[in-house]
């Protein structure tokens, strides 16, 4: 049975950039600062929804917005996605030690067949080898 978790941030930055929208968000606000009506103009959707979109981008740490009169600015907030780098970077580290300790296995895996290959040899080389037993001959 599956036992249910507590959301941990990462999980939140994940949800968030699981959905192509936000994606595009995020990398149109890596070119800097732009409004709300700015992000939405490119994109099929009402104006409300694409506030829906950077809500979900504010909430997790990935977006920061300020509003000032009537227009609302986004910023990216960069140790938002630390999260996400971080948790790349320890399963980055898992691997190569488990890629590591495979390679150092098979490693040994090829030194023993090769020390068994070449006992075999000297074995082989050391044993007398047997004669050749006689043709029965012929005309008797």
């Amino acid at each position: 049975m599956l036992k249910y978790q507590e959301p941990r941030p990462v999980d939140e930055v994940f949800r968030a950039l699981g959905d192509p929208t936000r994606r595009d968000l995020l990398e149109r606000l890596s070119d800097g600062p732009a409004t709300v009506s700015q992000l939405a103009s490119p994109l099929d959707m009402s104006l409300s929804a694409v506030v829906q979109h950077l809500a979900v981008l504010e909430s997790c740490g990935i977006v920061r917005s300020e509003k000032v009169g009537r227009t609302r600015t986004c910023r990216l907030e960069p140790l938002g996605l630390g999260l996400a780098e971080d948790w790349f970077a320890g399963q980055r580290a898992l691997w190569e030690r488990r890629l590591d300790r495979l390679g150092e296995v098979l490693a040994d895996d090829v030194a023993a067949d090769a020390a068994g290959l070449a006992a075999e040899q000297i074995a082989e080389a050391a044993s007398p080898s047997p004669s050749p037993s006689p043709s029965p001959s012929r005309g008797a």
